[in-house]
């Protein structure tokens, strides 16, 4: 009997088999096995996501195949994730080059992008924005293509990472309105901004030692941020004063490590968002709200 037809479906479910075989974590663009296989596998094949049934079931030739296969097999045994394995991810509906340099553009702070960052602020009237620890510069990038009238500043610690965030920037047309900085946190003093984006490290370290493979292909400087997850948080908050505008409103993304930001600062009142698809620890918090003892 002759060998069955290679496809693109069957590149999938074979690949999907194999991933659970091999008990992957995901959580870089994907949260399962299915999602996994058809990321990779139609990467390497080229095609479109909305690709229709007759070509999933048209025959693959040899060396496409191969290539599926060196995709599938360095995912099981490298653990990277897959966004690295592409060099590509896609966030807010625009797509993102990657490398392990940058974490893997995955913030819940995208659905706020997506609605312009309203109700929390009046989207027609947001000149200057900050994001805080760019890294391949998803959301400055994202937050600009939302806010066409805006401007964008952009920081990060790590020159590599502000290499991939300028290609980004240059691909999706918005290298004049998004100026990029080499900076622990704040860029050069300057006017003040109407919104501060923020997605910084906030893993404890001991959280961190025990993550899987996957998440240790990532930079650990943009996740690990002290004993309790909010070393940089707390710098951030200390300088936040005289960055924000009168009516400023700062979003952050703090995910797990929010319960102990609220215990942290008990005084600042955090509005922590309900997203409709998924995801937590966005909050929102006003200039006028910035209270300390």
């Amino acid at each position: 009997m002759p060998p069955r037809q290679l496809t693109p479906r069957r590149l999938v479910l074979n690949a999907e088999r194999r991933f659970r075989r091999a008990r992957l974590v995901y959580g870089h663009g994907t949260d399962n096995a299915r999602d996994e296989a058809v990321f990779l596998v139609f990467h390497a094949l080229d095609l479109p996501f909305n690709v229709d049934d007759a070509t999933l079931d048209t025959a693959v030739d040899a060396a496409r195949a191969a290539a599926v296969e060196a995709l599938v097999q360095a995912r099981i045994d490298t653990r990277r994730p897959a966004a690295y394995l592409t060099g590509r991810m896609w966030f807010v509906g625009h797509e993102f080059l990657v490398n392990e340099h940058v974490l893997v553009p995955r913030s819940p702070i995208g659905e706020l992008i997506r609605a312009r960052f309203e109700p929390w602020v009046e989207a027609t009237r947001v000149r200057r924005v900050l994001d805080v620890g760019t890294g391949s510069g998803c959301i400055a990038i994202a937050a600009a293509l939302a806010l066409p009238d805006c401007i964008v500043d952009a920081t990060d610690i790590s020159e590599e990472a502000l290499a991939v965030a300028r290609a980004n920037a240059a691909r999706l047309g918005v290298a004049d309105r998004v100026q990029f900085h080499l900076a622990d946190i704040f860029p050069p003093p300057g006017d003040p901004y109407d919104l501060i984006l923020a997605n910084p490290p906030y893993v404890p370290q001991a959280e961190y030692d025990e993550l899987p493979d996957e998440y240790l292909r990532e930079p650990a400087g943009a996740l690990v941020a002290g004993a309790d997850g909010l070393d940089v948080v707390r710098r951030l908050l200390a300088g936040l004063p005289p960055r924000l505008g009168a009516d400023g409103v700062l979003v952050m993304d703090t995910g797990a490590t929010s319960d102990a930001l609220a215990a942290a600062f008990p005084r600042l009142p955090f509005t922590w968002v309900e997203l409709e698809h998924g995801g937590d620890g966005i909050s929102v918090l006003k200039r006028s709200e910035l209270v300390f003892d």
